[in-house]
């Protein structure tokens, strides 16, 4: 794949975009609110929550606003991670190859995510392929998570890439708000339990079906940032 002209630099979520945690999130979080009398919670209202910090999902799932009870939530969780996180994660169909065609085209690969660092380290460590990424950026390494833009403009220092000369690619709107945040463009993936409706309150955002589409997107666009209809309508306009 040739990429085109000015991108340099593709930046991913993890969860729900290169890889899915899900079973394994589910398994945690259940077991940390049980230990917290709040739980337990159905599976789809978990996986609904995958992408936000761990103490915005205490809130979400239990109502419970009190900052005592999100950290004792995210000890908990973290506890129960460090046992099956690993194990219980998978990559996505089709992430590989994506990724194989990015790096042989000489784009710069990067992954920002809430997730922390470490364990995408793990997990990316279990199957060989931390070498394929030249940053990583993750929640313990932020003071202000996403929506906020903080993580994309360290991976972008990283990268030594400008904001116009790069992709973020991620399955949540918080993602988008992110990559809006740092003036990038975005791409959304339908691989996790976003609607492509719900990237529509971002202008210029495109959708794909997952990360295996990346590279056919790319080659039919001439030159970076795209811009208008030609972004959305390669992309799948919203």
């Amino acid at each position: 794949m040739s990429p085109p002209s000015g991108l340099r630099a593709v930046i991913f979520d993890f969860d729900f975009t290169l890889g899915d945690s899900s079973e394994a999130v589910v398994v945690c979080m259940n077991k940390a609110l049980g230990e917290l009398g709040l739980g337990p919670v159905a599976p789809e209202e978990i996986r609904r929550t995958i992408g936000l910090t761990l103490e915005v999902a205490c809130e979400a799932l239990t109502g419970v606003g009190d900052p005592e009870v999100h950290a004792t939530f995210k000890k908990l969780f973290v506890r129960a991670a460090d046992d099956v996180m690993v194990a219980r994660t998978r990559l996505l169909d089709g992430v590989l190859p994506a990724l194989d065609s990015l790096r042989k085209g000489g784009v710069g690969l990067g992954i920002v995510t809430t997730k922390f660092r470490y364990r995408v380290e793990e997990i990316l460590d279990h199957f060989g392929e931390r070498h394929r990424f030249e940053t990583i950026v993750g929640g313990d390494d932020v003071a202000v998570h996403k929506p906020d833009p903080e993580g994309l403009i360290l991976a972008l220092e990283g990268l030594e890439v400008s904001s116009g000369e790069s992709l973020y690619v991620g399955d949540h709107v918080v993602d988008a708000a992110a990559a809006q945040g740092a003036g990038m463009p975005f791409l959304g993936v339908l691989t996790g339990t976003t609607k492509k409706e719900e990237f529509g309150v971002f202008p210029g955002v495109g959708v794909l079906q997952g990360v295996r589409d990346l590279p056919s997107f790319l080659a039919a666009v001439d030159e970076w940032p795209p811009t208008g209809t030609r972004f959305l309508g390669g992309a799948g306009p919203l």
